[in-house]
């Protein structure tokens, strides 16, 4: 692979306008190549003049095969030679704010095409200018959370100390100089008794942990099982540091040596607890109860209560900062060494396209610049790593490291066969239904009576199966997409890193269900009436029922199978949408509830499913349904449910983020509960006045919608774009793919209007005309999901947003650090 390409696959992609611009400065260096082409010598010429130079070196005479280095003169004629041939002159200038950046003189001007290369070296400065101005910024920001996170270990050990000593440690002036009293008479007794390999086995003193950020964090002299068998060698790498004398046949010096150990882990003491007089608990994840008092103004209790419970929580958080934390560091460290790389790539290439040699003079200037030598980020990488392993991994470094840096989901080729082996068993089953309805002639006027029967009780039971397959089929393309054009929906919707799946995995189990549910339907046609009662098959006709219980119990299933971190993500995410306004909004929440509002058929045949098997109909296969009262006032309920989710998030939002826009984007919502509720009166009652109810209330929730999704979810029709109806930044370079998508969009709306426009295609059942709507309704929301986290991903691209924030377990009283 060229190191273009794969410059762009590892960038930060929130940071991609921060990264030199690579591509450009090949660009420039192309228009320097064409430059020399046209003004080479001719070809004859060129040839002439190189085998006359070639003759004549026939001629010099031999200079050996070993190198004298005597020749003090050649070299400084040497370097006398290279400051008059040096083509640029690098140099540091400081600005008026204050802010150092680097200028680079091209001193062969004269030369032709001089113009063309002082454009390059131009521009180079203005790409390494920004480079080290965001690095610079990135580390002070990231200093700054050390700092935080710093006092948080303070806290956290502090915390420690007092549950599992309730009395705490005594820090007196007493204490200490019984300490020393104690490591006297214990020097005295080791003189007289212990051999010198026992002293030195005895320096192995479990050490407590000071965190210090000015200073490396000393480490804990306690080796593991492994280490400890393995000789003074590996535990003095496993100290890491610590200065350790080397072992003679002295005596006195060793005793000395081990009292001078003695004393300097009697000073390295825990932190203390009067570190805990000036900490609170801060608020921690939120809960419907949080939100009530919160509302009320009721105070959260914040003070310290030392229990095992509340330490676990508190570590719990701190543990997750830290990750997250190192994540950040990792990134660092690639931005530098990426950036780095490039300059000394696109140097190389100048020096072979000029024929000059002024890489090793720029990349001089690089390397002594602050992305080349700064140390921090490396500092810091190596005190996380070694708290985080000793604090949080049991001193297990490699449990450590893995949740550091935990392994990306490696692409399985038995995923991908098994996906393709269950879309070819779809496409078979599809094939063979058919046939099978050809073949009985299911659908003819002979079968009237039986396909109007079938198409009012099972196909609403199996259609259900369908919506969710399609959406699914959906949601994988979107992450195909999403990949392709490097979209970082991981981050977007804040999965665990390593554990977010690829369309590879979602087709997989969509079309696992697809299979099921085919099979299914298969069954249920062979099924036959008993001769004697006239009555069904029970066992076929639980079939459907069946495979709804089987989703739910692996959706609800505890066990680490089937994609567990992802099953419970959408768990969590789905409750939060049951208690919307009670828990705080984020991105993946109302997302999930944009996707049910797509789902209103899929719900309604959830309500067909309670119905048709809590009263018993599927015994005969009747559908008594839409004579209740009850099943038909819920039909109103379960259509607006969706959508008064969203209403209720929108209402959360407004409360929290005091956007007006929130309020604007929740009447949008009511608009459509409206449009919903009068389409179904006017389906139930078939009025005209419902009619017309309808059709106003659908015209302006249609109307209001599309204009939602164009400008304000897809950031569309901005004005003095670039790009004509469109926005200044687009990942995708055919612009047709967005006017489609807006055409799209609109055209599918009037879809969703079929119900009050009454329109039919061929005849067909009118429960056929429902699912066809309902999957337009699918197909389109699958569209909308692509260019709403497109939008998404360029506004967190504007703002170099790459990392989550993560709420820290202690609240610090600054007032009191400020007084000392």
């Amino acid at each position: 692979m060229k190191f273009g390409k794969e410059f762009a696959a590892q960038m930060v992609p929130e940071w991609h306008e921060a990264y030199m611009d690579y591509a450009y400065m090949k660009t420039l260096l192309k228009e320097i190549h064409l430059f020399k082409q046209k003004n080479r010598p001719a070809a004859g010429g060129a040839a002439r003049s190189g085998s006359l130079r070639r003759s004549l070196t026939l001629y010099r005479a031999f200079s050996g095969l070993l190198i004298h280095r005597t020749t003090s003169p050649n070299n400084t004629n040497k370097q006398l030679h290279d400051v008059e041939n040096q083509v640029i002159q690098v140099n540091n200038v400081r600005t008026d704010g204050g802010d150092e950046r680097s200028e680079t003189m091209f001193l062969m001007t004269g030369d032709d095409g001089g113009e063309y290369e002082l454009v390059y070296f131009r521009r180079l400065d203005d790409e390494f200018n920004k480079v080290v101005k965001f690095y610079k910024l990135k580390v002070d920001e990231v200093m700054q959370e050390a700092a935080v996170l710093n006092k948080q270990m303070e806290a956290l050990i502090a915390f420690r100390i007092k549950v599992d000593n309730p009395k705490g440690w005594a820090n007196s002036v007493e204490e200490t100089s019984k300490l020393a009293s104690e490591v006297e008479a214990s020097v005295a007794a080791l003189y007289a008794t212990t051999p010198s390999l026992a002293i030195r086995a005895s320096r192995r003193v479990d050490h407590m942990d000071a965190i210090d950020e000015d200073h490396s964090i000393h480490q804990v002299a306690k080796p593991s099982s492994d280490e400890s068998s393995s000789g003074d060698d590996d535990h003095n790498k496993f100290n890491n540091g610590m200065e350790m004398k080397p072992v003679n046949n002295n005596n006195k010096s060793e005793i000395q040596e081990f009292k001078m150990d003695e004393t300097r882990s009697s000073m390295m003491r825990p932190a203390p607890l009067e570190i805990l007089q000036r900490v609170r608990f801060n608020p921690g994840q939120e809960t419907p109860r949080s939100t009530i008092k919160g509302f009320l103004k009721l105070p959260n209790k914040t003070d310290l209560k030392f229990s095992k419970e509340n330490f676990k929580k508190a570590e719990e958080q701190l543990k997750k900062a830290f990750v997250e934390f190192y994540q950040k560091l990792r990134l660092l460290k690639s931005y530098s060494f990426l950036n780095t790389m490039a300059f000394s790539k696109i140097m190389k290439k100048y020096d072979k396209i000029a024929s000059r040699s002024a890489s090793k003079s720029y990349m001089k200037m690089v390397d002594n610049s602050y992305l080349g030598s700064s140390e921090e980020v490396s500092k810091v990488m190596e005190r996380v790593e070694s708290t985080f392993i000793k604090h949080f991994s049991n001193a297990n470094r490699s449990k450590g490291m893995n949740i550091l840096r935990p392994k990306k989901r490696k692409e399985r080729h038995r995923i991908t066969f098994s996906a393709g082996f269950l879309v070819g068993c779809t496409v078979s089953l599809i094939f063979a239904l058919i046939l099978i309805i050809r073949a009985r002639h299911i659908l003819e006027a002979d079968h009237e009576e039986g396909r109007v029967l079938y198409m009012e009780t099972m196909f609403p039971l199996y259609s259900l199966f369908g919506f969710i397959v399609l959406h699914m089929a959906m949601y994988g393309a979107n992450i195909f997409f999403w990949r392709k054009y490097r979209v970082n929906y991981a981050f977007i919707f804040g999965f665990k890193e390593g554990t977010e799946l690829g369309y590879r995995e979602v087709l997989l189990i969509g079309f696992s269900i697809s299979v099921l549910a085919l099979a299914g339907v298969l069954a249920n046609l062979d099924m036959e009436m008993d001769p004697v009662t006239k009555d069904y098959k029970a066992v076929t006709e639980l079939l459907p029922l069946g495979l709804v219980m089987l989703v739910v119990v692996i959706l609800l299933c505890p066990l680490n199978i089937v994609y567990r971190s992802s099953r419970k993500f959408l768990l969590v995410c789905l409750f939060h949408c049951l208690l919307a306004p009670l828990y705080k909004v984020t991105l993946p929440d109302f997302f999930l509830a944009d996707q049910l509002t797509s789902q209103v058929q899929a719900l309604r045949s959830l309500e067909f499913y309670v119905c048709y098997y809590g009263w018993g109909d599927y015994k005969k296969r009747q559908n008594n349904c839409k004579t209740s009262d009850v099943f038909n006032t819920f039909s109103f309920i379960i259509a607006a449910t969706p959508y008064l989710w969203r209403l209720l998030q929108c209402l959360r939002r407004l409360y929290d983020e005091k956007d007006a826009m929130q309020g604007y984007n929740g009447l949008k919502y009511f608009s459509t509960i409206v449009a919903v509720s009068t389409r179904t009166a006017y389906t139930l009652n078939k009025g005209i006045g419902w009619k017309i109810v309808a059709w106003i209330a659908s015209v302006v929730a249609a109307v209001t919608s599309t204009y939602w999704d164009i400008v304000i979810d897809w950031g569309f029709f901005q004005r003095n774009s670039k790009n004509k109806w469109l926005r200044d930044k687009l990942l995708i370079s055919n612009k047709s793919v967005y006017y489609g998508a807006i055409v799209l969009n609109v055209l599918l709306r009037l879809a969703w209007m079929q119900t009050v426009m009454n329109i039919t295609i061929f005849s067909l059942h009118r429960q056929t005309m429902v699912a066809l709507v309902a999957s337009l309704e699918i197909i389109r929301r699958g569209v909308w999901n692509f260019f709403r986290l497109e939008n998404e991903h360029l506004n967190n691209v504007g703002k170099y947003r790459a990392f989550k924030s993560v709420p820290l377990p202690f609240n610090y009283d600054e007032d009191e650090d400020k007084d000392e």
